[in-house]
């Protein structure tokens, strides 16, 4: 146990528990599929949350992208049709 918990424990901070810890790990284990597909039960803390970082980078770069590509369609559509109106709700 490192000796900053130790120092939060002993001044009774409400700092999470090693156990709350775990449970959030193992919670991200079952969300992020690169890792829920594998077989092995059990991945070290650090490489779910690296995983999950990644999984997250991963998610920004294809909402990027589609935003790209939507934008590029309402630019080839009619301004006042129901397809531009549609393209700008999914923009928003």
């Amino acid at each position: 146990m490192s000796s900053r918990r130790s120092r939060s424990r002993a001044s009774g901070s409400s700092r999470i528990t090693d156990d709350q810890i775990a449970d959030l790990v193992s919670k991200l284990q079952q969300l992020i599929p690169e890792i829920r597909s594998r077989r092995s039960d059990k991945a070290s803390a650090s490489k779910v949350l690296q995983e999950t970082c990644n999984y997250i980078r991963n998610l920004h770069r294809e909402v990027d992208d589609l935003s790209h590509r939507l934008s590029g369609l309402l630019e080839s559509t009619d301004g006042d049709s129901a397809q531009a109106a549609i393209i700008r709700s999914l923009l928003l």
